[in-house]
């Protein structure tokens, strides 16, 4: 049988990645890959680093975790978090980590049930909406296969043939064309 202590540290470690991975901020940086090609291992590094962070500093205050989790992220995304996340997840983890400290691992198990669901609404909601974007993205690709298509015919003698002749401005847009010099 694990000591409380163990407990208490294994509770806390899944509240750290349920808040994580709950965190928005956090997912859009993993999903679009600003971490590079290692940003799910980033992710969960960044577990092991806060929960580490945690252990390692007695009586955080809530400014000093936002600063440790700003500075990941901008070290490890290159993403500056303004939407006032941070404050939230903090505030968070905070919570979690006294509630482990205090045996009230009820409670932290209770919270991390909550924002696994919280997560899992959060996917199917993007599930739904993604079908109508690729749709209408697959649809805007056969347009332009269609247009590639058509200008891509060879000519009969092997030449290209020459653009039509332009004024070089479009009045209408206030763009100039620059056309290559002929040799």
């Amino acid at each position: 049988m694990a000591t409380p202590r163990a407990e208490a540290r294994g509770l806390f470690r899944k509240g750290v990645e349920a808040v994580l991975g709950s965190w928005p901020a956090l997912q859009v940086a993993v999903e679009n890959g600003f971490g590079g090609a290692y940003s799910q291992e980033k992710a969960e590094w960044m577990v092991e680093a806060v929960e580490q962070y945690f252990q390692s500093n007695a009586d955080l205050e809530l400014d000093e975790i936002e600063d440790f989790l700003a500075e990941l992220m901008n070290n490890e995304f290159d993403t500056m978090i303004e939407d006032g996340s941070l404050a939230q997840v903090s505030q968070q983890l905070r919570l979690f980590f006294g509630q482990c400290q205090q045996g009230e691992g009820a409670a932290v198990h209770e919270a991390i049930v909550r924002l696994a669901q919280k997560k899992q609404e959060a996917k199917v909601a993007a599930a739904k909406s993604k079908p109508t974007e690729e749709s209408s993205s697959e649809e805007e690709q056969g347009t332009e296969e269609e247009a590639m298509d058509c200008s891509a015919a060879p000519s009969m003698n092997g030449a290209q043939p020459s653009p039509p002749p332009s004024s070089g401005a479009d009045p209408e847009d206030g763009w100039t064309l620059v056309r290559k010099k002929k040799k």
